[in-house]
């Protein structure tokens, strides 16, 4: 199966902290893997350090997420995130969490970078934009 644009995959070890009073994980640790993944696939490929050097903030405009099954303590949840599409001053991120074979929750995120120096968006970086061209 071919790789996604920047996919990065991660374990999402769940805690005990992570589970909610019905003993399910908690919508809030969702947010905390999405952040995670995306790190990674930053680290990954155009590292935090690199971009803020340059001037570029990344930045989270939006989060959609879809629950499809509960996951428990002791469950071990693999992430799986990648760029599914990139404009000119946006790009949106797809992930899925699966247990096993099952997908339990997808999601959504639209991003853009923003200027360290203006505090307004700003277009993608040309690197990352070379770099997504390779995939088509």
């Amino acid at each position: 199966m071919k790789k996604q644009p920047f996919e990065v995959a991660l374990d999402l070890p769940i805690k005990t902290y992570d589970i909610d009073f019905a003993g399910i994980v908690s919508n809030i640790v969702y947010i905390r893997w999405l952040e995670d993944l995306r790190l990674k696939m930053l680290e990954s490929h155009f590292p935090i350090e690199k971009l803020m050097s340059k001037g570029y903030c990344p930045t989270v405009n939006s989060t959609e997420i879809k629950y499809q099954k509960a996951l428990r303590l002791g469950d071990r949840p693999i992430g799986k995130m990648w760029m599914s599409q990139l404009g000119r001053l946006r790009c949106t991120l797809q992930a899925e969490i699966c247990l096993g074979q099952e997908i339990a929750a997808t999601a959504t995120q639209v991003g853009f970078f923003m200027s360290l120096e203006t505090m307004r968006p700003i277009a993608m970086p040309e690197e990352l934009k070379g770099i997504y061209a390779e995939y088509d």
